[in-house]
């Protein structure tokens, strides 16, 4: 979020009253930038209207990459580099392999994620958090509307929508 972007901020005290307030503001029109909670609410997600994440594929995208690294090293190192015979067991024994092939998929995997996590939500050292009302670390639900991106809808329309479904105070920043 920009810092010089307009946002109408609707501060409610519930759970309930927030996701009952997202239909009944979208329902007018409004087009809903986000939604801050102090903690996950089921099904918030998808009455704002945000996508299915795309995290399961790229974790199945790290387990193959990791699979892969871990076999070429293995077979690598045991049958091209340095062949051993290890218990009269053939240079390129597969089954032997399974225990480090999962070790290297789920290393890849796990490591592979928080990376793609971080990045996809800007939470890198140095960033600054884009907090447009302190109390939603604490206790409180804020909707917050870009006023930019609803040219249809006045702002006073905003406010009153906003009131009408259950804020408790309605704040411009």
């Amino acid at each position: 979020m920009s810092s010089t972007t307009n946002y109408i901020l609707g501060v409610y005290d519930d759970e309930d009253e927030v996701l009952h307030a997202v239909s009944e503001v979208k329902s007018k029109g409004i087009k809903i930038e986000d939604v801050f909670t102090p903690f996950p609410i089921h099904g918030l997600d998808r009455a704002v209207g945000h996508e299915r994440t795309r995290l399961p594929i790229a974790a199945f995208m790290f387990g193959v990459l990791g699979l892969t690294c871990a076999l070429s090293l293995i077979s690598y190192t045991m049958v091209f580099d340095w062949p051993m015979i290890i218990g009269g067991k053939d240079f390129f024994a597969l089954p032997n392999w399974i225990p480090v092939t999962f070790e290297g998929t789920v290393l890849f995997t796990a490591f592979g994620l928080v990376i793609t996590f971080c990045i996809s939500n800007n939470l890198y050292p140095g960033n600054q958090p884009d907090l447009l009302d302190l109390r939603i670390t604490d206790d409180k639900f804020v909707m917050a509307i870009n006023v930019d991106k609803n040219k249809k809808v006045s702002a006073d329309d905003i406010k009153k929508a906003l009131k009408d479904s259950g804020a408790i105070e309605v704040n411009v920043k």
